[in-house]
């Protein structure tokens, strides 16, 4: 019997983020048991890289490689976010796929419309998603009924679900490789205290973030300006494992709150030898003292970061670990802070209410609610008095009762969050879906580029009324690209001008995916070799004047096939001309030299291709292959 196929879509399990740590670590155990067939469709890579080979599992990169069609999504803010997400080529890695199962593993928004997609619940599809703050947003509610299987990272996200009458909405934590996290033995972390010269009495306050601005950066630095005044023998340090390139300047708040410098520690990672070192921040591109390379060392980020060895010593460094943030999906360092037995303290709300239990050896920091402009969710702003009183509950705590806690810390996650964990649940999951015998069809419907919307005065119906009928797409107000829209009517933007718009990408979209013929199917086969291409889309002025050059260039190749690619509207223009041997219908990859001509591997249909409408303003047009051959030989003399 075969194994079942998994199509696992998420962030790439290279990738240094939340979701990339959780495909890494539940794909890893899933492959371990060898019970599925795993393909991995990853976020932030390219179809088709070829780096991406050396995996265990067969993977492939979800971001389009087509350059016109990148260029074609990039003018368009939501057509770049769903490509981000996948949603792009998800339809035709299905295709290839087939698989038995679909789980995607991302933000709810990543799966923007896929219940509307051919193949959605034809095969068994899991949706494995963070959602974080109150209400839970209209598309997870009104989603709902078309997931099957859905489940959530935090369980006050499912709790509410179950509350507005999705009972069937669950709770599954994203994993941990509980493995690389623990405690080490107090001779090891003198040690590292030693190597970055710290004091054994220093109390050191630690907290692992991304600098986005819905970590509490601020409310941080206030409750430790409280503190280290509450408790001036502490010799208090926060110790903040972040990039200060990104979100708050952070610099310029510890003025703010009159923090000294030297007060504040952070993370310094060297490119070059991919050593860390921890001391006050003092820039960006310092000089590292390991390797002694110059400007190789950062603040860790996304791009260039410590492993997860180099981490958990960075967590032994801490005393005790503090997360205020406004919302989250489950906030990963957290549990890492609790597998190192360190007490955390982490603000009440959110996916923060799963760590402040109890019996989760954490402390639940007090919060305020506001509303976040635009969206109106609920968001949190945790209280600096809080962060303080707790600091310093820790502070004084007796040595033995914060070793407890520290044990019940890791045991929660152990119990909780560890891969064998959630891998056994989700085993259990897939075990029980049925396989897909595939004898559905997968026709996509086609856009309505002659769509006439009604002339309704909400510019906001209006919107979304052209996402619906001329791309068939379903948005609401929190759709980046519906806010794009919205911005450019009140910045002026006639309405006719948006229609032609999306009646444009309708077009293409059309072409693209139902009237897309290979260039191959165009040309002869006997002409291999001889072939020369003429680029000129529009305008019926300039299809007409360009005939003009078409008899010169035939007297220099009079061996040679001249294609003319333009659009269908301007072919009558070029019926009967003697010189063309085919008419091909344009399309935007031919506006790419190369991709005509050929390069590397790529081997080109044509010796030589003419793009006049280009010239050097918007890309290179000249190269030919060496091959040109010159009617004039001007010579200039003094």
């Amino acid at each position: 019997m075969r194994k079942k196929r998994l199509l696992f879509h998420s962030n790439h399990s290279k990738v240094f983020t939340g979701f990339g740590k959780n495909a890494r670590n539940i794909l890893r155990h899933l492959f371990k048991t060898g019970k599925y067939e795993i393909i991995e469709a990853g976020n932030g890579f390219a179809y088709g890289d070829q780096g991406l080979e050396d995996m265990p599992w067969e993977t492939i990169g979800t971001l389009p490689s087509n350059p016109a069609k990148v260029a074609q999504i990039n003018k368009d803010p939501g057509l770049a976010k769903r490509a981000a997400y996948g949603g792009e080529m998800i339809d035709q890695i299905v295709k290839e796929v087939k698989p038995d199962i679909y789980l995607g593993a991302e933000d709810i928004w990543a799966f923007d419309g896929y219940w509307e997609r051919k193949w959605w619940n034809k095969l068994s599809c899991i949706v494995w998603t963070t959602l974080d703050s109150l209400p839970i947003l209209p598309m997870a509610v009104n989603s709902a009924p078309k997931i099957k299987h859905f489940y959530t990272w935090a369980s006050f996200a499912s709790d509410e679900l179950n509350k507005l009458g999705h009972s069937h909405v669950d709770t599954l934590h994203g994993c941990i490789e509980t493995s690389y996290f623990s405690k080490l033995k107090k001779n090891e972390r003198l040690e590292l205290r030693n190597k970055f010269k710290l004091s054994e009495n220093k109390f050191i306050i630690g907290f692992v973030f991304r600098n986005q601005l819905r970590k509490s950066v601020p409310n941080l630095l206030e409750g430790f300006s409280s503190f280290i005044k509450l408790e001036p023998d502490s010799e208090a340090a926060l110790l903040l494992h972040t990039h200060w390139a990104e979100g708050w300047d952070i610099a310029r708040l510890l003025k703010d709150y009159n923090i000294p410098n030297e007060r504040v520690l952070t993370t310094y990672f060297c490119s070059k030898c991919r050593q860390y070192e921890v001391k006050p921040f003092e820039g960006q591109e310092k000089d590292c003292p390991y390797c002694n390379t110059k400007k190789s060392q950062q603040t860790t980020n996304v791009k260039g970061g410590v492993s997860e060895s180099q981490l958990n010593e960075i967590y032994n460094l801490m005393d005790v670990y503090c997360h205020p943030f406004t919302s989250g999906g489950q906030e990963i360092p957290i549990q890492e802070a609790k597998l190192c037995e360190l007490i955390t303290l982490v603000t009440d709300y959110s996916c923060g209410t799963d760590c402040t239990g109890p019996d989760s050896g954490g402390f639940a920091l007090d919060w305020s609610p506001y509303r976040e402009p635009g969206t109106q969710f609920v968001k949190a702003t945790t209280n600096a008095e809080s962060i303080c009183d707790n600091l310093s509950r820790v502070y004084n705590m007796p040595p033995n009762e914060r070793e407890a806690l520290g044990v019940q810390a890791r045991n929660f996650v152990l119990e909780n969050y560890d891969v064998g964990v959630i891998g056994k649940k989700l085993e259990d999951i897939l075990d029980k879906l049925p396989f897909c015998d595939w004898d559905f069809n997968f026709t996509e419907k086609k856009r309505n580029p002659e769509y006439v919307p009604p002339d309704t005065k909400d510019d906001s119906e209006w919107i979304c009324d052209l996402y619906k009928n001329i791309l068939n797409a379903d948005v609401d107000q929190s759709d980046d690209g519906y806010k794009y829209w919205m911005s450019q009517i009140k910045a002026g933007k006639t309405r006719d001008s948006i229609l032609g718009y999306f009646r444009q990408v309708a077009l293409k979209e059309n072409q693209e995916s139902f009237d897309k013929k290979e260039l191959k199917d165009f040309l002869d086969e006997d002409d291999e070799g001889k072939r020369i291409a003429f680029i000129l889309p529009e305008s019926a002025g300039d299809v007409f004047m360009s005939t003009a050059l078409l008899g010169r260039i035939k007297k220099l190749y009079p061996e040679y096939n001249i294609y003319f690619f333009t659009k269908p509207a301007f072919r009558g223009l070029l019926d009967g001309n003697p010189h063309i041997h085919k008419v091909i219908p344009y399309f935007e990859a031919c506006e790419q030299l190369l991709f005509l001509e050929g390069a590397g591997d790529h081997k080109g249909f044509f010796e030589v291709a003419y793009l006049p409408h280009i010239g050097t303003q918007r890309q290179l047009n000249y190269l030919h292959n060496a091959k040109d051959k010159i009617e004039l030989d001007l010579e200039c003399t003094s």
